[in-house]
């Protein structure tokens, strides 16, 4: 039996960016795209971990700006598409033009899971520069499956041309997985794609059930290189899928040796799952809150875990590092009031 072919979108170099702060120079860029090209990685995305114009104080500065990191990445690759992710909110049109002037091929537009609506006007302006639009619907978890559908339902009206959930926090276990996907695919008729977070060790696990549940693109990233414990990794989901029988038209060993150059380049460690990222999993919290967090509790003197706890009950939403003060005062407030 012919199992459907899947695309593997490659985030290790914009999810990857939240592991080191966004700190990627133009020559690891380089290098890492060459080599995803080389081993026929199809789509290679690219940017600030929040994506275009999202360089700043709150989220983080980038030591690269967009241009050269489109431009470093298009030249290196003369075979992958170039993708790249933009918020509304931090991205302008302007950015959008200077990502598809540059060789950007695929533009993904990202909303929180109930925010659909704030997608429309970027959709269709990507569609109008000639480029791929892509929907994406952050925190996930955080919708029950029939909300999922109906935002995605949203986004294809609006020019989506695949629509994408992320697993933002980890915190997916493959049923949760399964449920969802199941009832997107049965609202659209677009491909439908999967990004997972390793927060609970399950990011290869829930990619696999997206498959089975009809998702036709899956994200990963060399080494699992990506926010808190790490996303899906690369090279794991290719073996995997290939031993199932889903062709990916990636050559393994070149990517795992893509890979490999990854891991000595791009990341002071490989990604783990730490106590840290396996709280933000079940908390909820966006994994890109981990550094932050750690931060912030050293200096008050308060638990991270138990500072995850409480922006899990605040439902905070990746932008909103800001927060992080306000939990980090409620803790040392309740902390002070116990006998």
């Amino acid at each position: 039996m012919n199992l459907p072919a899947i695309t593997v979108h490659d985030s290790t170099l914009r999810d990857g960016q939240h592991a080191v702060r966004h700190q990627l120079n133009a020559d690891q860029i380089r290098a890492y795209a060459a080599a995803a090209d080389t081993a026929g990685v199809p789509v290679l995305e690219v940017g600030h971990g929040n994506g275009i114009g999202a360089s700043s104080r709150q989220v983080g500065l980038s030591k690269t700006d967009d241009t050269t990191m489109l431009v470093t990445a298009r030249d290196a690759m003369p075979h992958s598409r170039l993708a790249t992710l933009m918020l509304p909110g931090w991205a302008t049109s302007t950015d959008l033009r200077n990502a598809v002037l540059h060789g950007v091929d695929i533009v993904r537009v990202a909303a929180h899971c109930t925010e659909a609506d704030v997608t429309e006007r970027h959709l269709g302006a990507i569609r109008d520069l000639g480029a791929e639009a892509q929907g994406v619907l952050l925190m996930s978890h955080l919708a029950e499956p029939e909300e999922l559908a109906e935002q995605c339902r949203r986004m294809v009206g609006y020019g989506a041309q695949t629509v994408c959930v992320f697993d933002s926090a980890g915190t997916y276990l493959p049923e949760d997985v399964t449920t969802r996907i199941t009832a997107i695919t049965s609202a659209v008729d677009v491909p439908v794609a999967f990004h997972g977070h390793n927060n609970l060790g399950m990011a290869v696990a829930n990619s696999l059930a997206a498959v089975r549940a009809g998702a036709r693109v899956i994200d990963a990233c060399a080494r699992g290189f990506g926010a808190g414990a790490g996303n899906t990794q690369l090279e794991v989901l290719v073996a995997v899928l290939d031993r199932y029988g889903h062709p990916t038209g990636i050559d393994l060993r070149l990517a795992a040796q893509a890979a490999d150059l990854a891991e000595r380049t791009l990341m002071p460690a490989p990604p783990t799952v730490d106590s840290t990222s396996l709280v933000s999993g079940l908390a909820g919290v966006f994994s890109g809150f981990k550094k932050p967090v750690l931060a912030a509790a050293q200096e008050a003197g308060v638990s991270p875990w138990d500072l995850f706890v409480e922006l899990g009950r605040r439902r905070v939403i990746a932008g909103q590092e800001d927060l992080i003060p306000d939990a980090v005062a409620a803790l040392t407030t309740s902390q002070g009031e116990r006998p």
